[in-house]
């Protein structure tokens, strides 16, 4: 006999439920950001989140702390916690906009370029590593996918 419970779970089944899809690939970003910071952190005194920003403030040659909470889909909170913590290493400066007194500008140190060039290659490895595990075909795929996932989910 079939219970009535049993009934609506299976009425609700979907493929991405059967295979645990949300669990898979929250698992596997946990496991690739503890592998690369990991990495990173070998290499020099980062976080791969830190690298990110640093990343994102080079490009720019200066940025607003708000502008790179926006780029990497942070909150402007935790910006501000790692730009204390790169200010601390000597890895970024920040100074007041002449604009908007209130608006933070932030900016890459000699200290903060040569971190992330030490960490470059930690990143090709890491990439290597995925590369590894899938083909070419599978990467372009995943990749298309984690842009229409991430294009979904935008906040």
């Amino acid at each position: 006999m079939v219970w009535a419970s049993q009934l609506l779970y299976m009425s609700t089944m979907s493929a991405a439920r059967d295979h645990r899809l949300y669990h898979k690939l929250q698992l596997a970003a946990h496991r690739l950001q503890k592998a690369a910071d990991h990495i990173v952190f070998a290499e020099a005194p980062l976080t791969t989140a830190q690298a990110a920003v640093l990343t994102i403030v080079r490009g720019q040659g200066e940025a607003s702390q708000k502008w790179v909470a926006e780029k990497l889909g942070l909150h402007e909170s935790a910006v501000t916690t790692m730009v204390s913590r790169l200010g601390k290493l000597g890895f970024i400066e920040r100074c007041r906009a002449e604009t908007d007194r209130r608006v933070w500008l932030l900016s890459v140190t000699e200290d903060g370029q040569r971190a992330l060039e030490a960490v470059g290659p930690s990143f090709a490895r890491l990439n290597r590593q995925i590369e590894a595990e899938l083909s070419d075909e599978e990467v372009e795929q995943l990749a298309g996918m984690l842009d229409r996932l991430n294009r979904r989910f935008a906040g």
